[in-house]
């Protein structure tokens, strides 16, 4: 959920917004370009199961490939500095699953125009591979004892073949630069159990504790955290624009605590911690399955760099092993990481966001595994677990859904989310998500791994060694700090306006139990 920009000196670098699709329902289009003054300004507003797991395979990616095109006059396009290993020939034979799945994800990609250029893109091979046969021949014979009109003539043939392959391999490469720029648009299939739909289309999967009752008016946490000198958003608005806020008093404590907590707890199931850069090359953004170009936008660019600011640990910790061969008995890898995260959050307006709820910049804690590919349906459910077992601790009443197919980012194959009763906002939040990305990534990424040689038929010398395979990818949200902040002020909200702290973080808060301004300075 979020966005950073880290300024030094006097210098400041002019920012732009660069496209990415929603990966969750917390992320809405942005379809403008803005600098840094603007941010500165308060007014920045089975066997089926099998079919879809090879077909998610086909489109997903392979390890970066370095290109560097000729450079054309005028050209708009931007090229592509790597290649995905799209299986162009299994899209074409499964045109209408292939259809189907991009009509119930409603994705912009354009089937027709990808496969339109594949077809010509073969045609122009195919020509290309017959003037070079036809060029061959012509090397040979120049090998032999000619006559002197002869030779020349072979030679003018061969000039005038290497003229024409000069020609074709240039429009050989131009074609495969735009079939990539259309066909890396396709998104990964969808799981068989993905209900179809838009949002309200989601399956409800668990219902976890009760809605608390009170005996009192209510606030929510806008007004709490004013009344009790927690939340700033005036001044904030003045520094950097709308949607920023300050963190006062047991405010920050309680987030230092609730990332601390969070990161004890699930380092207890086994992930190792880290902390991520926050600025990352636009590539690893969209090797990540998101497009950090365009006019419609969640992610902050660095104008006249290659570098994004991160929306969410996920790009970063998926890109760490990044061109990588894991042995095999590495994995599963498990990475919990902390960062600060930047996004947009464009169209956001009203009550629905009011407050803390869509932020420009916040902290969260977030999970990502790799692992074999029959394991990942298996973490998936770990990662869903764990979510539920960390907001159980907290006391908080929320349920989980299956999201339906217009909800999933490019890369998901499944995604759970969590949404938490907010009860001053008088409705359900979404506060986490759980997604199974299968390959999709990792063929972009090019993390793969070796599977061992089975004790039955040992494999032994670099010539013989298992082919190596492409992990699977998941990730998931541990802690958005400030939509949990939310639910801790809404739900625990005592009559006389004070806040009592959940006992899983008071070790983490030095022992403070309530939050109260009448004993805020008290020893």
């Amino acid at each position: 959920m979020g966005l950073h920009c880290c300024l030094g000196g006097t210098t400041f670098q002019t920012l732009k917004l660069a496209a990415i699709p929603s990966s969750s329902s917390i992320l809405r289009p942005l379809s403008k370009t803005i600098t840094l003054d603007h941010l500165l300004l308060p007014r920045l507003p089975s066997p089926r199961r099998r079919s879809i797991s090879l077909l998610a395979r086909a489109l997903s990616a392979a390890p970066a490939i370095q290109t560097t095109p000729p450079t054309i006059p005028d050209e708009k396009v931007v090229k592509p500095q790597w290649k995905a290993a799209i299986d162009f020939k299994w899209i074409r034979d499964n045109k209408a699953a292939v259809a189907d799945n991009i009509k119930n994800r409603k994705s912009n990609a354009n089937l027709e125009l990808v496969l339109e250029l594949y077809e010509r893109l073969l045609s122009v091979q195919k020509e290309v591979e017959r003037l070079r046969a036809e060029r061959n021949v012509v090397a040979n014979k120049m090998k032999g004892k000619l006559e002197p009109s002869e030779r020349q003539k072979l030679i003018e043939e061969g000039k005038n073949l290497k003229e024409g392959l000069v020609t074709l391999e240039e429009d050989l490469l131009n074609l495969s630069e735009e079939l990539q720029q259309e066909a890396q648009r396709i998104p990964n299939m969808s799981h068989p159990d993905v209900p179809v739909g838009g949002e309200n289309c989601s399956v409800l999967r668990k219902m976890i504790g009760n809605p608390r009752e009170f005996g009192f008016p209510i606030k929510d946490h806008f007004q709490l955290g004013k009344d009790l000198d927690l939340i700033d958003f005036d001044a904030a608005a003045e520094i950097s624009g709308s949607k920023f806020y300050y963190l006062k008093n047991e405010a920050v404590l309680l987030e230092m605590a609730l990332v601390n907590w969070t990161i004890s707890q699930v380092m207890r199931r086994g992930f190792t911690p880290l902390t991520t850069p926050e600025l990352v090359r636009s590539s690893v953004v969209e090797k990540c399955g998101f497009q950090p170009r365009g006019e419609n936008t969640q992610v902050y660019s660095i104008e006249g760099s290659d570098q994004c600011l991160i929306g969410t640990a996920e790009i970063p910790v998926g890109g760490i092993h990044m061109d990588s061969i894991l042995a095999e008995s590495s994995l599963p890898l498990k990475y919990v990481a902390f960062s600060h995260c930047f996004r947009t959050e464009a169209g956001a307006a009203g009550t629905a966001t009011r407050g803390l709820y869509r932020v420009h910049q916040f902290s969260k804690v977030e999970m990502f595994i790799l692992c074999r590919p029959e394991e990942s349906d298996s973490y998936h459910a770990e990662l869903i677990g764990i979510e539920e077992d960390l907001f159980s601790s907290l006391g908080f009443h929320f349920k989980t859904l299956d999201m339906a197919s217009e909800d999933l980012g490019a890369p998901a194959y499944r995604k759970f989310d969590v949404e938490a009763w907010m009860p001053g906002l008088g409705r359900y939040g979404e506060i986490s998500s759980a997604s199974n990305c299968t390959d999709y990534q990792s063929r972009r990424l090019g993390i793969r791994y070796r599977p061992e040689a089975s004790s039955t038929n040992p494999k032994k010398g670099k010539g013989n060694l298992s082919p190596t395979q492409f992990v699977h990818t998941l990730n998931a949200t541990a802690c958005a700090v400030p939509r949990m902040i939310i639910c801790l002020l809404e739900n625990y909200q005592q009559e006389d306006g004070s806040i009592v702290i959940p006992e899983p973080l008071r070790p983490f808060t030095g022992g403070l139990e309530v939050i109260t301004p009448q004993s805020r300075y008290k020893k």
